[in-house]
């Protein structure tokens, strides 16, 4: 099975990630409130969890749910050995990982995520990374800090752009509205206390989210930059349609 397209060409919902999950309640509450994927922390945080704890979890999510593992300057065979593990349908590295490490990784796990702090130099060297989507932090990524969106302005594709860093339900919007990424991810801005899910930030977040997307796209349609959805070609894989790395043959 190939890895999935994010390339913003298949005329779908914006892609919405609630990341720093920590118990299963929370996350039924995001796939309950309709969030495209839940991310696990690996590494160190306020928010980290344990390999066999987020294997409880995920075996009681819906299958279609897409689980994202969130790793920080960790080898690449650790990556790719919990992703496996746990059946993780998708691994975000969000350290100092090397191009060379990107790509090992990614070479053998269907969908990755690699993100960089707003402005960093090697952000014109993504495609060089082999990742498939590129995620723009703030200056201290996964501290839930606000960057100045003008620096991811242009950087890459917006269909294969996820914009992170101090998101929230009163701002996600302008964010959307000024970059038309092809997703968000948002911790922090929907809890009530580090790793605990507010239900009502939660729920506004997605909806605020999802309605400036649709805006974003009759936009983008209107003026003629993206196809309508029934002359999307069928064989065009979307990004939220359902794969398994297992299946890579």
């Amino acid at each position: 099975m190939s890895a999935p397209r994010p390339d913003g060409t298949d005329g779908g919902e914006l892609f919405v990630k609630i990341c720093g999950i920590t118990s299963e309640a929370d996350a039924l509450l995001a796939v309950g409130m309709g969030a495209s994927a839940v991310g696990f922390v690996f590494a160190p945080s306020p928010r980290q969890m344990a390999p066999s704890a987020v294997a409880d979890i995920v075996k009681r999510l819906p299958y279609e749910t897409v689980t994202v593992g969130v790793f920080r300057d960790e080898s690449p065979s650790r990556v790719v050995e919990i992703a496996g593990q746990i059946g993780l349908r998708a691994v975000q590295l969000h350290g100092f990982e090397s191009a060379e490490d990107t790509r090992w990784v990614a070479d053998r796990v269907n969908w990755t995520m690699k993100a960089f702090p707003a402005g960093h130099r090697n952000i014109e060297r993504f495609s060089e990374y082999g990742a498939q989507t590129l995620l723009v932090d703030g200056a201290n990524p996964g501290s839930g800090e606000l960057f100045d969106w003008r620096l991811a302005e242009g950087v890459v594709d917006p269909g294969r752009l996820m914009v992170s860093g101090g998101l929230r339900p009163d701002n996600v919007a302008a964010a959307i509205a000024h970059l038309h990424p092809w997703g968000v991810d948002v911790a922090s801005g929907v809890e009530s206390a580090p790793g605990v899910k507010d239900p009502g930030r939660l729920r506004e977040f997605v909806t605020v989210a999802r309605a400036a997307g649709r805006q974003v796209l009759e936009k983008r349609r209107s003026d003629g930059l993206v196809p309508d959805e029934d002359a999307v070609d069928p064989g065009v894989r979307r990004a939220t349609d359902l794969f398994d790395w297992q299946d890579d043959t």
